[in-house]
């Protein structure tokens, strides 16, 4: 997967020793850090086993890359967790729209899934197959800010919302209530990523130590082997901490 990177090019300036940089890049640069500051992703914090509980909702733990869906004016964005656009997922971008005015930003995972139904990582990786965008939170709606509502009023605006567009990209993410051990125990028979719980009745927070989400991961889920290695060795060759190149990871991952 190819992110964009930052404005690191930049075109000749007469008389000047160095090269002016080209404006639209520092703009689109100033324009995702001020996106990212007022929208972000809820952090997920860990735990190590399932449990039940009545004021929790399970999901699954899908295998692919987070993303913000950004739906304005009919043109939509899809945003890292780091706050830069996904540009190599331009297809799927285009083929995303939300019905009403203003504009409706959801969170979701971008997967591909294979002949089965399952997430398939590396095709996601490698671009060998078509991805979706599988949301699972509605931040807002034609204008409206949802995130003080409830986690269960938003995944109903949420399910309304995509309801109303025809034949998209976009799937809603479904979610079981209270029984998260039970949910764990199948999801790691059919080798899936793991499980979500989030509290039912939960805000939309960004700063970690609020945050109601907690992922409990397979620790036998075959896809994950030798990929946090991988992922490891690229950060350190990354332009920008924290920012996933991913091209790097492709050229490793087929040597």
């Amino acid at each position: 997967m190819h992110l964009a990177r930052l404005p690191l090019d930049a075109a000749s300036g007469a008389g000047f020793a160095r090269p002016l940089p080209r404006i639209r890049p520092i703009f689109a640069t100033v324009f995702g850090t001020l996106f990212h500051m007022a929208f972000q992703p809820m952090p997920l914090s860990r735990k190590p086993a399932p449990f039940d509980h009545p004021e929790y909702l399970f999901e699954l733990k899908l295998d692919g890359f987070r993303a913000l869906a950004v739906i304005h004016d009919g043109r939509t964005q899809l945003i890292s967790r780091n706050g830069h656009p996904f540009n190599s997922f331009d297809t799927l971008r285009k083929a995303m729209t939300a019905s009403g005015d203003g504009k409706t930003v959801l969170d979701g995972e971008i997967v591909c899934l294979d002949k089965r139904g399952r997430p398939q990582f590396n095709d996601l990786l490698f671009h060998r197959g078509e991805p979706c965008f599988f949301a699972f939170d509605l931040l807002m709606s034609g204008g409206r800010d949802l995130r003080t509502e409830r986690l269960t009023d938003r995944k109903h605006e949420l399910r309304l919302l995509l309801s109303k567009v025809a034949a998209s990209r976009m799937r809603y993410v479904e979610h079981i209530e209270q029984y998260g051990t039970a949910l764990f125990e199948r999801v790691c028979k059919m080798d899936l990523e793991g499980i979500v719980a989030k509290h039912s009745f939960g805000n939309y927070v960004t700063e970690r130590e609020r945050t109601t989400w907690f992922k409990i991961k397979n620790r036998g889920y075959s896809q994950s082997v030798g990929r946090e290695k991988l992922f490891e060795r690229e950060r350190h060759r990354e332009p920008v901490p924290g920012w996933h190149t991913c091209d790097l990871a492709c050229a490793e991952a087929a040597s």
